[in-house]
């Protein structure tokens, strides 16, 4: 069982790190490079929620209190911020990979993307670090 919560915890903050880190500096460079890095953050996402999943079943059985309901809106901003990277950055992808015209559009919906994908994962790493003083 310890074993089981160390792993997925270890691997849960080193998804997570990457995936809010990319996600931050793809935000402030306006989302330049963004599509190639799509994939390995879509993947640190992955890993993240389904560690996530992980910890909650080790951890947090029982009736749920403050801690629970405050985790509960960080999984949830976080699946949004997924949503909306899965969503917005992959079409853009999509549009790059045509040229022309439809490449600056493209370039602005990254950033867009990157910038409302940071803004929910930075409440996530709020929610998640401050819970435990909760």
């Amino acid at each position: 069982m310890q074993n089981l919560l160390i792993g997925a915890l270890v691997l849960h903050v080193l998804a997570a790190v990457f995936w809010a880190g990319s996600t931050f500096a793809l935000a402030r460079m306006g989302g330049e490079g963004g599509e190639r890095l799509f994939r390995p953050q879509m993947g640190a996402a992955v890993v993240a929620i389904l560690t996530g999943m992980v910890l909650w079943g080790l951890l947090h059985s029982g009736p749920p209190g403050v801690p629970e309901t405050l985790l509960g809106i960080g999984a949830l901003s976080a699946l949004i911020a997924a949503g909306v990277q899965g969503v917005l950055v992959g079409g853009a992808r999509r549009r790059l990979a045509q040229g022309g015209e439809a490449s600056a559009g493209a370039r602005r919906r990254i950033a867009r993307a990157e910038r409302i994908a940071s803004g929910l994962l930075a409440l996530t790493i709020i929610l998640m670090t401050a819970v435990r003083y909760v």
